[in-house]
């Protein structure tokens, strides 16, 4: 076999190995199988001009040996010519393949991912402009990345936002990142106010202290709920002065005796995630506690979620209902026995993020862990990803294809995306951030607030009060 014909299979060999990996994951096969011929066939005519040009350049050699100087040296300029066209269209290959494939491959998937996104902003541009209250103070980055984030939510959703804080550290902030004028903008327009307030409770302080500092931020901006002047609260601060805030301010809901902290966990189906509770709030637990853990958890996916029959699972080492310790045995119990939701039995680990449960219940020792360790699994598993990738020429390409794919990879595990956990049980909607949000969070934790906001979830968990079970 010579070498210009091992060349001609080496080449659609190449993009035929591109096309089987799209074959894999992709559900748009024929629009694919389709760019990938015409990439062969822009291979194959650039292969074809390579091999003219050099029979060309050949030709030239034996008649610049037989003709006058002048001559020879034009037909072998022209041959140099068309070989170096013939080369310039071999290296633009890839580009025509790639430029054929990615849009027909990608944009199609990006817009199935997306369908959800712009149901949700249909969703939002209909519903009623809320006062949400947040507080500014709280949070390893507050208030700059606090208020960027506000300023963004308030331009994407409908909502209104009373920023607790130092007035003056909050306005300096805002000059030093470039949004003063955005802020009196916003401010002259009545969307957002700045409501003065004392420093936040700091995150190696006791939530004890909620009740000594009345004017701490995360106070200022729970009793504007508790005066119906918002209807939601956010806070990036400590999240145990937040829960004390709330029991303090707001109140627990009749029947339900240690309000939880729930978290949205991604799952297989990502229009689908999982609502696990308790992750932090309350490390210790009776099995009267994840009972009702699970009745709040079911109103939730029910409202937020649209959820019909929420699937509700109890964390446990085993499938078993014989597995697990004296909690685990005896919550079991209590939840086979409740009639007002859908008892799917015991959840190993691994099931979490399988799509089977809507809810899954646990305590809040072991819910913290849960929620720390998928944290850390979107960054790791990029990078075993890139680590993983081929070098050289062939990896640029692939990269190239891959790029896409990671980066909704990492959106779909980035705590970011989610921004905030429902602190359900009392009496008001109150959004718990991750000590270290940004501007991105925050948005996705006010997205949250209005959501939970718009779809009436307090008037159904008020409903639970007359479940016989919660008035025993």
């Amino acid at each position: 076999m010579g070498k210009e014909t091992a060349q001609k299979i080496n080449k659609p060999r190449a993009i035929r190995r591109l096309v089987i990996w799209y074959k894999r994951n992709s559900a748009v096969t024929s629009i694919v199988d389709t760019a990938a011929s015409s990439a062969v066939t822009a291979s194959n005519v650039a292969g074809n001009m390579v091999s003219g040009a050099g029979s060309v350049v050949s030709t030239a050699s034996n008649v610049a040996s037989n003709v006058a100087g002048n001559v020879a040296g034009n037909v072998v300029s022209s041959a140099e010519s068309v070989v170096n066209t013939a080369s310039s269209v071999v290296s633009n290959a890839s580009s025509i393949a790639k430029n054929t494939l990615q849009p027909l491959v990608f944009d199609p998937l990006k817009r199935l991912q997306n369908n959800d996104d712009i149901l949700d902003r249909v969703e939002e541009s209909q519903s009623k402009r809320i006062w949400i209250a947040v507080d500014g103070m709280g949070g390893d980055y507050a208030p700059g990345p606090i208020l960027e984030g506000c300023l963004e939510a308030i331009s994407r959703f409908p909502i209104n936002i009373k920023f607790v804080g130092k007035i003056e550290k909050v306005k300096n902030a805002a000059s030093k990142i470039g949004l003063a004028e955005l802020l009196e903008s916003e401010i002259d327009n009545n969307r957002l106010e700045l409501i003065d307030s004392g420093e936040p409770i700091g995150m190696n302080e006791e939530a004890t202290a909620v009740r000594k500092r009345k004017n701490a931020s995360i106070n200022v901006a729970m009793d504007l709920v508790r005066n119906n002047k918002a209807e939601a609260v956010y806070s990036a601060g400590n999240s145990g002065a937040m829960m004390a805030s709330a029991i303090f301010r707001i109140g627990r809901l009749k029947g339900i005796d240690r309000p939880a902290i729930g978290a949205l966990f991604p799952t297989r189906d990502q229009t689908r995630p999982v609502l696990v509770l308790d992750v932090g709030a309350n490390t210790d637990c009776k099995p009267s506690y994840l009972h009702q853990f699970a009745l709040l958890g079911n109103v939730y996916a029910k409202d937020v979620l649209q959820v019909k029959k929420p699937r509700i699972g109890l964390l446990n080492i085993g499938e078993e209902e014989c597995k697990g310790n004296d909690l685990s045995l005896k919550t079991f119990e209590l939840l086979s026995s409740e009639k007002s939701f859908d008892f799917g039995g015991n959840c190993e680990g691994r099931d979490v993020l399988s799509g089977s449960f809507d809810v899954v219940v646990c305590d809040g020792f072991t819910g913290n862990i849960l929620l720390k360790f998928l944290e850390s699994v979107g960054g790791v598993l990029l990078d075993i990803l890139r680590s993983e990738l081929p070098r050289g020429r062939r990896g640029k390409v692939g990269s190239a294809f891959l790029k896409s794919n990671l980066l909704r990879i990492k959106k779909r595990l980035d705590h970011a995306e989610h921004g905030g956990a429902l602190l359900l049980g009392v009496n008001g909607i109150c959004v718990i951030g991750h000590g270290s949000s940004k501007s991105l969070s925050v948005v996705s934790a006010l997205r949250l607030a209005h959501s939970a906001v718009n779809h009436g979830v307090m008037d159904n968990l008020n409903q639970l009060q007359k479940l016989q079970v919660l008035n025993s």
